[in-house]
């Protein structure tokens, strides 16, 4: 697949999104939606679904990601596995948390950073993109913190450029705590980034705290909508390789051989057809895990399904995700979390972080993982308060860390023995 048929199909899902948005409401119904969202708290979990309505994430989604397509396709970049999972990823946390205004800050912050180093943008441009993690500390000082609008707005923008321009040099350094066995790296990086700026303006007495915003359940409509989109991604991938079909299933068998490991990029290690094939049959496994845990798709379930959708080109495959899902699944049996209520679920999806331990050490090392994944990550979230979005990349972080050298130290002994 040739570059311009590449940014084709990454320009597909998000004006897709588009059009459906526009679709369903009148401008005027768009507008007033986007407004509600761009001004709401953004804080873990604040579903967009409630906020502005259907047609207004839509838009708001397909705008985010359309502006994140715009800055790869400026800054020159070769669109690979990594760059498709930012994309999806971004778009996935348009439905909670990110916004056509609260990610330019970042956005700005690591550009000036490459400004002050003499490097070219496009050197940081996937920590920006994955650095918009941090967006709702943008929109809680402008919006929330109950400051003048002026005066919200000017420190806002100040805080987002100020967490910009540091994510950068942290990021590639919190790589070292975890080893790459937690695939959310930024969302590691944006735990403690969020952490260090919230106890700050705790003690400035700002109350930053998460708020469950959840729509309930009802129409099945995104359940029918996105497994549409995984079941086209599976039929492009067969379309691509229809000549070479024996072609499509090695360079399958390639990904499927991967630990996933950071960095694992899909789209080299097997190449276009296949990555597409891995993410729709994510898609449909994640959707086909909402739905057997009595989920529905409300905003954080979206995101975390498309997510991992993304992360299918960049270290995800059935193969090391299926026994951390199980891992989550098992812990919430035999612990207070109720197995159906959505923040399980959203550990399961954006538990699959830790799938390289799975690929690494093996299915009952995956199992143990999202064991005690689903535990850590219902207690970090008060350290930053909720403005982490990638709340699991930040629990996945110190999960990755504590277990994956116990795991090595037997697997020398094995190989001792």
């Amino acid at each position: 697949m040739n570059e311009k048929r590449a940014f084709l199909f990454l320009y597909s899902f998000p004006v897709a999104l588009l059009l459906t948005g526009l679709f369903l409401d009148s401008a005027q119904g768009i507008l007033n939606g986007l407004w509600a969202i761009v001004t709401s708290r953004s804080l873990l979990l604040d579903d967009y679904l409630v906020r502005g309505g259907t047609a207004a994430t839509l838009v708001n989604a397909g705008l985010c990601g359309l502006i994140s397509i715009a800055l790869i396709k400026a800054s020159k970049v070769q669109v690979n596995g990594p760059f498709i999972a930012a994309v999806y990823t971004v778009i996935g946390f348009a439905f909670f948390g990110k916004n056509i205004f609260n990610i330019w800050p970042i956005f700005a912050g690591v550009f000036l950073y490459t400004r002050a180093q003499g490097i070219p943008y496009r050197n940081s441009l996937l920590v920006a993109l994955f650095g918009t993690t941090l967006a709702p500390l943008v929109s809680f000082f402008t919006f929330v913190a109950g400051l003048p609008l002026a005066g919200g707005l000017a420190l806002g923008v100040t805080v987002g450029i100020a967490v910009g321009f540091v994510l950068p040099p942290l990021a590639s350094h919190m790589l070292r705590f975890h080893d790459g066995f937690n695939i959310y790296n930024i969302g590691f990086t944006g735990g403690i980034v969020g952490s260090f700026f919230v106890a700050v303006f705790r003690s400035f007495d700002f109350d930053i705290a998460p708020e469950i915003v959840l729509v309930d359940a009802g129409s099945r409509f995104f359940e029918w909508y996105f497994s549409i989109v995984f079941v086209l991604l599976i039929a492009l991938a067969l379309f691509l390789s229809r000549a070479e079909f024996r072609q499509l299933l090695v360079s399958t068998r390639r990904i499927y051989g991967s630990t996933g490991r950071l960095v694992s990029d899909f789209v080299q290690i097997g190449d276009f057809a296949s990555t597409f094939l891995n993410m729709g049959v994510m898609g449909l496994l994640s959707t086909g895990f909402v739905l057997a845990l009595g989920g529905h798709f409300n905003g954080p379930v979206i995101g975390g399904v498309l997510t991992v959708v993304g992360f299918a080109a960049f270290g995800k495959h059935p193969l090391n995700t299926v026994p951390v899902l199980v891992g989550v699944v098992l812990g919430s049996l035999i612990t207070i979390w109720d197995t159906s209520a959505t923040t399980v679920i959203i550990a399961g999806l954006f538990g699959t972080t830790l799938a390289p331990i799975s690929g690494q050490y093996g299915p009952l090392a995956g199992v143990l993982a999202g064991f005690f994944h689903l535990s850590i990550v219902h207690n970090v979230g008060m350290l930053h308060g909720g403005i982490n979005l990638y709340n699991n990349g930040f629990a996945g972080g110190f999960v990755a860390s504590f277990l994956s050298p116990i795991f090595e130290a037997f697997r020398r002994q094995e190989d001792k023995a």
